[in-house]
């Protein structure tokens, strides 16, 4: 999969620094050193959406006005410092670290109960805070290992059963933990942790189809997977799980090859993809027009294609 100057070209037209700084670090897997991507890494934190988000911070670490560190959504703590993981902020940011220290402490209790009682069935919510909270570098912590912990019992114990989906199985809950898992670096993965990602590949692309969607449901597919959102949420669809699939370098999942050739048939005349922002109106505001939707969804389905032929490439 090749893409021509022209596509990069209107990347590196975004409003949105971390979409530059990705096409030229990990697209055109330009050097660190080059000064192109120290600016476009450096403007991340000072122009566009991370600095508005980190505006409504307060010196405790969450954010005012909220109901909770979960309401409003998508606005309060826990979906702002998932934006701000999302956008590529700097982790070491103090501004950042005390952000996650707040939701860690906030929700240590709650996660000291659930464990204790054995009550799970909350993966999305778990293995986003994890992802945070591990871009933010508390890889050591024992609350977030605790969090490790929940999401694998979770899977072992209960098969990610929800009481959002009727106690069924649930995709979206399995698809979040995964995300959470995939930074943590393959040698702190605990025995556990490994056999969760391995569960989690074969429930998403062996058990059942991706493209297909025909995970338990007491309902309808929700409109939302097979559409390329940004952002998403607790939700997931076939882009985002694609995403996790890959940064956990499992494309050669045999389960893979269709949503790869449906990704690639979604791909319009002009060599982009067209996205949706669902929550738009309900996050903060001017984190993207149309325009730079579409970029959002372009850059990562064009960073999962290259990965992919990258692969081929590897083996020839």
């Amino acid at each position: 999969m090749t893409f021509d100057e022209s596509f990069i070209d209107w990347l590196l037209e975004a409003q949105t620094p971390t979409i530059r700084f990705l096409t030229l670090s990990h697209l055109q897997e330009r050097d660190e050193a080059d000064p192109e991507v120290q600016n476009a890494h450096r403007d991340i934190m000072e122009t566009g959406s991370v600095p508005t988000i980190l505006s409504g911070q307060t010196k405790a670490g969450n954010w005012h006005p909220e109901h909770s560190y979960y309401t409003p959504k998508y606005v309060s703590t826990h979906w702002s410092m998932m934006l701000l993981a999302e956008l590529n902020a700097d982790g070491s940011d103090k501004r950042l670290v005390r952000g996650v220290d707040y939701m860690l402490t906030a929700t240590r209790d709650e996660l000291a109960k659930a464990l204790d009682n054995g009550e799970y069935s909350l993966s999305c919510f778990w293995g986003n805070l994890l992802r945070y909270s591990l871009h933010c570098g508390f890889n050591d912590d024992p609350r977030v290992e605790a969090i490790a912990r929940y999401l694998a019992l979770d899977d072992l114990d209960e098969g990610w059963r929800c009481r959002h989906n009727d106690e069924l199985p649930c995709a979206w809950g399995a698809a979040r933990s995964l995300w959470g898992l995939a930074i943590l670096p393959a040698g702190d993965r605990s025995v556990d942790s490994v056999a969760t990602i391995d569960q989690g590949l074969d429930f998403l692309l062996s058990s059942h189809q991706l493209v297909e969607a025909d995970y338990p449901t007491s309902g309808h597919v929700h409109t939302l997977w097979s559409r390329l959102n940004f952002p998403l949420f607790y939700q997931a669809d076939i882009l985002f799980v694609l995403r996790v699939v890959a940064e956990l370098g499992a494309l050669d999942h045999s389960g893979v090859k269709p949503a790869m050739q449906w990704l690639i048939a979604r791909r319009k005349l002009n060599g982009r993809w067209r996205g949706s922002s669902p929550f738009r109106q309900r996050t903060w505001q001017g984190l993207a027009d149309v325009e730079e939707t579409n970029r959002w969804v372009s850059l990562q389905a064009a960073l999962i294609l290259q990965q992919d032929a990258r692969r081929f490439s590897n083996d020839a």
